[in-house]
């Protein structure tokens, strides 16, 4: 029977996909392409969201 792993949540700034690369439309000096290498700041390049911790309530004494 297949093992269920629990479910991750995708980062909701991304939709998972965390990096992406842009190329510029220049070329280097060997002829390759410059590109640049972009990294979503939300989920820090994991595509994933780590849930919310839970909410505290905390109260101050009068």
């Amino acid at each position: 029977m297949p093992q269920h792993s629990p479910a991750t949540r995708v980062c909701r700034d991304c939709d998972g996909f965390a990096t992406a690369t842009i190329t510029t439309g220049t070329r280097h000096a060997d002829g390759s392409r410059a590109t640049l290498r972009v990294t979503c700041p939300a989920c820090k390049g994991t595509g994933h969201t780590t849930p919310a911790a839970a909410r505290v309530r905390v109260r101050v004494g009068k």
